[in-house]
């Protein structure tokens, strides 16, 4: 069994609107907004108390859509040596964020997105 479980999914979509509805109405989630003006992030809960978290995201163009989940891991820079020996490639090396929140993309050998993190201290 893995120690590291998929705590997190983003959705984006460049048009955020439609998107929002779309799983509102198929699965009944909620979103709120966490982004400021031109930077729309709206949070869902979905996961309740058994699943997992996530968010939507607007983006620019059609071409900028995407649906990536998130890895929770003990140390950033690790999982992405380690997913480079492995035949995948960073794509956004190890930012933190004011909140703590430790991130990066990747992409595996066949072309998919992933992400991994590491919650802020205390989170």
């Amino acid at each position: 069994m893995s120690s590291t479980p998929v705590t997190w999914f983003e959705i984006g979509s460049d048009r955020p609107d439609e998107a929002q509805r779309f799983y509102a109405d198929l699965f009944g989630w909620s979103f709120e907004e966490q982004g400021g003006p031109g930077n729309s992030y709206r949070q869902t809960a979905a996961g309740g108390d058994s699943g997992i978290g996530g968010a939507i995201r607007g983006t620019d163009a059609a071409a900028d859509n995407y649906a990536i989940f998130y890895a929770q891991v003990t140390d950033v820079a690790e999982a992405c040596r380690r997913a480079e020996a492995a035949g995948g490639t960073v794509l956004a090396k190890p930012v933190t964020a004011p909140s703590g929140l430790v991130h990066a993309r990747l992409r595996d050998p066949s072309g998919n997105l992933l992400g991994v993190f590491t919650p802020p201290t205390g989170g």
